[in-house]
């Protein structure tokens, strides 16, 4: 009976290539979490901005209520001024 050298080989190359593709999964593992971590603090971020965009939006002045002010602050000036002289 004779023994095939390449017979005993394949285990070990299937052994290898198992190992191999682990590592690989493992690593990729990793990556998705990685990533998913970063995309859960994106959203975070993003959720932050969007409620500080809505404050600011909030309390700010309507451009017609700061052009009356500017106008009747104007006037007050002009007729201050017309009765000062």
């Amino acid at each position: 009976m004779t023994t095939d050298p390449e017979h005993s080989v394949v285990p070990e190359e299937l052994a290898e290539l198992r190992r191999v593709v682990e590592v690989g999964l493992t690593r990729v593992d990793g990556q998705l979490a990685l990533l998913s971590h970063r995309d859960d603090q994106t959203v975070k971020d993003q959720d932050d901005l969007n409620a500080r965009i809505a404050a600011l939006e909030h309390t700010r002045w309507p451009l017609p209520a700061v052009a009356a002010l500017t106008t009747v602050g104007a006037l007050a000036i002009t007729i201050w001024q017309a009765l000062g002289r």
